[in-house]
This record gives C-alpha cells, structure tokens and sequence, in this order.
C-alpha cells in the first residue's frame, strides 16, 4: 500500500481506513517540547519544558491563559497552538458576558474539539498540528483533558505530552491513584518530578520549566522562577524521591516509543 497515494488531502481515506494527514498532525505532537498535567478534587496543576530554538533565541511560551479559571498547556505547532488559546479566550469572554458566569471547562473543551475536527473534513483546511492539556476549575470541581488534532478529547487525573512523554507517563501512572488527596505543593512537585523525567538527565532548573496552577480560591497563574527554583531545590536535597524510583522503574526504552533514537532534543524548524 503506498502511502504517498492517499496523503496529499485530508478528505482522502486510505484503504486502510486512515487519514494520513490527521496522524502526521498526531506526529508533530510527539515532536513538540513535554508538556505535563496532574489534578487533584481541589487543584490543576500544568508544566511545559522550555526549549529555545538556538542559544540566541528566547524559548516560546507553552503556558496560556484563558480565563481566571481555566488555562492550557500546548505541544506541537508553537503558532497553532496560539491561535488556539486566543479562540479559548474568546469562548470564555462571550459566555461570560452573556451569562454572567464562568465557561464550565468541560464546555469549553467541547468546544475546542469541534474546532479541531472541522479541520479534518474540509479539503482547504489542515488539521491543526497541536496537542493542548487543558486545565480548569468549575462547580464541578477541577479538571484535566487532553485535546487531539483529530478531534478527540479525554479526561485524565494526569497526562504528559510531547517529547519524551513516556517517560513521564510512566512516572505519573505510578501514582495517580493519590493524587485526589494531594495537596497544592504536592501537585507542584509531581509535576516537576514528571518535567525532569523527559529531560533524559539534563539538570532541572527553574530557567528550563514554567508551571500554571489554579484551584479554590485561586485563579490560573504562572509560578515565578524563584518559586519554582525553591522546590526544586528541595527535590534535591530529599533522598530516595519519587523521582529515583520513577527512574528505577523506568524501562531503559520508555523513549523509543516516542521515537526512538532518532529522536532529538532539538526543536523542530517550525518551533514545536
């Protein structure tokens, strides 16, 4: 079966029953810098690596904001996933001002999963290539989920995204079934626990992660560095860590799956 036949539009089926440009949209996903989410009944926290394009360039923002309640995390096209967020941002806006309360994240996330998958039936459209953690607190209390390009949309209690996801993957199927009854700090350190997973044994720093969370009684926020550099100096100074047992139980090959060898810790030209 050649591929290269059935490819070239995003209307076209293969035999086979696939869309080829759908999971090549999938694929720049994998590609894109980590992207990690953790929840607990009371707080959503979300981490991004920060990955610059050359040692001249500043990194791209991986972490937006769409209304006091709610915010994303992004891995994939760095531009799609912009325009994403502002489309988020709108739909906040207009519910707000209409029905004068927040957007339920559940909602919204239904929302952004038909903008997606409009994309994948209209020849003159391509699907859009990122992958969004979605964060947010409501009446319902708070949540997680995990946007496709396809479409799609799943809850999780955690999830990781991205470059060498599995490997933090791993680590946070280790111990979600906890996370309900986590704390606020608890959730920062997992999270970051998860981001040091994916960086293959690259020295964590606050210069080289952005954490979000949101909760009760406080609203979707970016963590400043010097916060984030405090934990992860306690992570360091504490022994024997969920990160030294993630590390030990991880297979040596959790990477290959999400690419294998060939996979770079470079960022791709188009900024993913």
């Amino acid at each position: 079966m050649f591929r290269n036949q059935y490819d070239t539009d995003v209307t076209t089926w293969s035999p086979a029953g696939r869309l080829f440009q759908v999971e090549y949209a999938m694929e720049a996903v994998k590609q894109g810098s980590a992207a990690v989410g953790l929840r607990s009944k009371t707080h959503a926290v979300l981490g991004a690596v920060n990955k610059a394009a050359s040692d001249l360039a500043s990194h791209q923002r991986k972490l937006f904001r769409a209304d006091q309640h709610v915010g994303v995390a992004i891995a994939g096209l760095t531009a799609d996933g912009r325009v994403l967020s502002r489309f988020l941002r709108n739909e906040c806006i207009n519910h707000s001002f209409v029905y004068e309360s927040p957007l339920p994240v559940s909602r919204l996330v239904v929302q952004l999963a038909d903008k997606a998958q409009v994309c994948t039936q209209r020849s003159w459209k391509r699907p859009f290539g990122v992958g969004l953690l979605v964060a947010g607190l409501d009446e319902t209390g708070a949540h997680l989920y995990y946007n496709c390009p396809s479409g799609n949309y799943f809850e999780y209690q955690a999830f990781a995204i991205g470059s060498r996801s599995q490997a933090a993957k791993t680590f946070l199927e280790r111990r979600f079934q906890e996370y309900d009854t986590y704390s606020r700090e608890d959730l920062i350190k997992d999270a970051l626990f998860a981001i040091k997973e994916t960086l293959q044994g690259e020295k964590l720093t606050a210069q080289l992660c952005t954490v979000a969370i949101v909760g009760e009684g406080e609203a979707f926020h970016i963590i400043d560095q010097q916060t984030i550099q405090e934990y992860i100096d306690a992570m360091e100074l504490s022994t024997g860590g969920p990160d030294e047992e993630a590390a030990a139980a991880a297979p040596p090959s959790a990477e290959a799956q999400e690419g294998g060898e060939g996979a770079s810790s470079e960022p791709a030209p188009m900024d993913i």
